[in-house]
């Protein structure tokens, strides 16, 4: 047997390179919709096969089979009931709110009916899906090969109008789903236009113009914070109810009439699970229960007994039934090919700038066929001007070719003029020809300048738009089916959040997430720790603080700015998820990366923000020039070439500022050194760094407290904070740690009273949290003790960070062997 062909291969590395490819595959090309035309694939290839076949909304019906067949063998060779399903459900309208496919036959009800087979059901496209395909003719989108390289299809729709936000969508991935709900179309482009005409509009802003979903089953949504926190963070939960009134009967008796339910509840399995409900006697009161529901509309009856509290039993219903409902929404989408998290700026802020790229290329089209059209024109009217000429070198030349040259050489013209002329009926000759032609050259230079005039500014581009979105609306537009209602029970969001202290992790490759202190119970000193984050491979805790729910988060970036959210907005986790992308957060830039985090309570205009950089930079700024931050951020430090931030915090302007670095040296000098400059400056040196070292901490030095330290290698101790002299600012400071292979570099310090509890991390994601009253106090010059086995030799401390003392019982360590 011949082995040479035989390569081995690490069954490890094989699958795991097999299955990134695999899930990359279903989430670009399955799964999640485009942000531009929320269109998955299989959706996007119908609807364009659909155009191809011809199928507009006045031609006859076809059959659905007809669709499906040319889909498959042409851009989705996939099941034929995969195509059929996605067809079926974008004919639905109790799925869609502006349905695609015109749809005649049984497509399916809300019952969960199947649709009939594809061979009994017809379907051309809808009104409104011809605006998702308009222009699709003038190079306005790109185009790639089909699966076989043997025709091309669309990598994107033109999309006139926000399909995403009208139809919605949902899909589940390889470790992600997505799920955004359905809007009202003339909401969604009112918000639109609104964010073209200001873009600083933020999320909350254009809630204005679109206060929350609109599903095409109608039902009432309730409260809107679980709207505000989809719509700013991309994550939220949407209460829905069902519509439903109370009306008397005869004998003293009452009835609940249902006439619409939440959205995607299937109404055949609500009715039977009341039935259940009412067999199982858990619901009582309820003496009959009918589905009068017809083609005029939904109505289920629910009648009482007599002497039943209505009111009692519909909220019963509620809570044991599907007549209300949760929609969580995931606003997942791909961007550029990537899967994100959007708030709906971004979901409209990419449609938008899809918009534009396609008005530009169509103008760039019609530019380039007008003045070809131009050109042959102008060629015309030359030929007319000269005709006795012409028509004398035509009948003296002996074939066309000649003629043409003897044109191009005696009158300057092109091939292409030249053609044209020998191609002109005699009819052109007569007057009212010629001076059609002249009026149509004369229209055609306007119409060039008018194109060009387009490309060259772009509030035209902009007005473009509006244009079409404002005659979209007004030709599709329909009245809202949901109501929004007030919640009695909703409060500001800071009084729906409940006031505790949150552990707050950053991840390197920018993962955060927030878990409840209360989640991790006090050790002993030496204890191996909990997991606290489950990350991917090569990917480690960077960053971890303790703050309130209600607080604000500043976020500093390596690249000098700073944003800002409240501590509530981060999505909590457990212990061991990994969190959420810090980018779907942050309206960050695709280099910049958070370095820095200070949870703040308010901005106080008599406190100093300090910013301390990793080559030793020092910049104090009144915190008052911080307190308008935009959702792009805000200017925060000039940083220097190969500089980023490592520490912020306040002062008071009379403090004391100590700084560290990770070859374990410390200087502490007066804040008064460094005097408060603009916001933008790039600050002076507060450290002298030898080559190699750089700023790990600073913090401001409190004289009753103790310096806590802790290395690498996780051996820690407390110095009280007058063994350290102050200096003056710039100097090499002394050193705080002895340092040695044992110990390791320094990884952390902070301000300890012994009263509270302090947390270690290490970049296996493993945190230890321990009374800081454990911790021996030793001098400055000591190596300390160890306060944690790191249960590897590549295994590091990264973090340590303090939380206030609790009550919690504690745990007492494992023996060391």
């Amino acid at each position: 047997m011949d082995n040479s062909k035989i390569l081995p291969i690490d069954i490890n590395h094989e699958m795991k390179t097999s299955f990134i490819a695999y899930s990359m595959a279903v989430i670009i090309n399955r799964a999640l919709p485009d942000v531009r035309d929320g269109m998955k694939p299989v959706h996007r290839r119908i609807l364009y096969s659909m155009n191809e076949l011809n199928l507009y909304p006045e031609k006859p019906y076809r059959k659905s089979a007809t669709v499906v067949g040319d889909v498959l063998g042409k851009y989705h060779p996939h099941g034929d009931s995969s195509v059929y399903d996605a067809m079926v459900r974008m004919a639905q309208p109790f799925n869609m709110r502006m349905p695609l496919v015109d749809g005649h036959g049984n497509f399916g009800s809300v019952d969960g009916d199947s649709a009939a087979a594809m061979r009994y059901t017809e379907a051309r496209l809808s009104k409104i899906a011809m605006e998702m395909l308009r222009d699709i003719d003038k190079d306005t989108v790109s185009f790639k090969p089909n699966y076989d390289e043997s025709k091309e299809e669309p990598e994107v729709l033109p999309a006139r109008y926000p399909n995403l936000l009208v139809n919605g969508t949902g899909g589940i991935a390889v470790g992600m789903a997505t799920n955004i709900p359905p809007h009202n179309l003339g909401e969604v482009v009112d918000a639109t236009i609104a964010l073209i005409d200001d873009p600083e509009l933020d999320s909350i802003d254009l809630m204005q113009y679109l206060p929350g979903p609109d599903f095409p089953t109608g039902g009432i949504i309730c409260g809107k914070i679980g709207i505000k926190n989809a719509y700013t963070t991309g994550r939220g939960k949407i209460r829905v109810r069902a519509k439903a009134e109370i009306e008397p009967m005869s004998e003293n008796r009452e009835r609940i009439i249902v006439t619409e339910i939440p959205y995607q509840v299937n109404k055949a399995q609500l009715i039977e699970k009341i039935a259940d409900l009412v067999h199982e006697k858990r619901l009582e009161g309820i003496a009959d229960l009918r589905d009068e529901s017809d083609k005029s509309g939904m109505r289920i009856v629910i009648e009482l007994k007599r002497g039943t509290n209505s009111s009692v039993t519909l909220n019963r219903l509620y809570k044991h039934t599907q007549l209300q409902d949760t929609f969580g929404v995931i606003m997942l989408a791909l961007v550029d090919g990537e899967p994100k998290i959007l708030s709906l700026k971004q979901i409209i802020h990419h449609y938008v700038d899809h918009q534009r790229d396609v008005i530009r290329r169509r103008t760039a089209f019609e530019l380039e066929k007008a003045e070809k059209r131009a050109h042959i024109l102008k060629g015309l009217l030359i030929a007319l001007a000269n005709i006795d000429a012409v028509v004398d070198l035509i009948k003296k030349s002996a074939d066309a070719n000649e003629a043409r040259q003897g044109l191009c050489d005696r009158f300057g013209l092109t091939e292409v003029q030249a053609q044209a002329i020998l191609d002109m009926r005699l009819q052109r000759l007569t007057g009212l020809e010629r001076e059609k032609l002249e009026n149509d050259y004369e229209d055609l230079v306007k119409l060039i300048n008018d194109l060009k005039d387009i490309l060259a500014t772009p509030k035209r581009i902009d007005d473009i738009i509006k244009e079409d979105l404002l005659k979209i609306k007004e030709k599709y537009s329909d009245a809202r089916k949901t109501e929004i209602t007030f919640d009695e029970d909703e409060l500001l969001d800071e009084d729906l959040i409940e006031e505790e202290d949150m552990v707050v992790t950053m991840t390197h490759f920018g993962y955060i997430k927030r878990v409840s202190a209360e989640s991790y119970r006090t050790q002993r000193r030496g204890g191996r720790g909990v997991t606290g984050l489950s990350t991917r491979e090569e990917d480690f805790v960077e960053r971890l603080f303790v703050t309130s729910t209600h607080n604000m988060l500043l976020y500093f970036t390596n690249m000098g700015k700073v944003y800002m959210k409240k501590c509530f907005q981060i999505p909590e986790a457990s212990k061991q998820a990994k969190g959420t992308a810090i980018v779907n957060l942050l309206n960050l830039d695709p280099e910049e990366k958070v370095t820095a985090v200070l949870p703040s309570d308010k901005f106080d205009p008599e406190a100093n923000l300090v910013c301390v950089t990793k080559m030793g930079v020092i910049k104090k700024t009144s915190m008052a020039e911080y307190a308008n931050i935009r959702q792009t951020g805000l200017r925060a430090i000039n940083l220097r070439e190969d500089d980023e931030l490592v520490s912020v915090f306040k002062t008071t302007g009379n403090d004391d500022i100590m700084i560290c670095s990770h070859n374990g040296k410390c200087i502490v000098f007066s804040e008064e050194d460094a005097r408060a400059i603009g916001r933008t400056s790039t600050g002076v040196r507060g450290i002298l760094l030898k080559e190699g070292d750089y700023v790990i901490a600073a913090e401001v030095l409190d004289y009753d407290k103790d310096v806590l330290v802790i290395s690498e290698n996780a051996y820690g101790k407390r110095t009280p904070a007058k063994e350290y002299r102050v200096q003056a600012r710039g100097g090499q400071g002394v050193r705080t740690i002895k340092m040695t292979e044992k110990t390791g570099c320094l990884a952390g310090m902070l301000m300890v009273d012994g009263s509270e509890d302090i947390m270690i991390i290490n970049d296996a994601g493993i945190i230890i949290r321990m009374s800081s009253d454990e911790i021996s106090r030793l001098g400055r010059d000591t190596q300390g003790v160890r306060l944690m086995r790191l249960g590897g030799d590549d295994t590091r401390v990264i973090s340590i960070e303090k939380l206030a003392e609790t009550d919690e019982e504690e745990e007492p360590a494992p023996e060391e062997a």
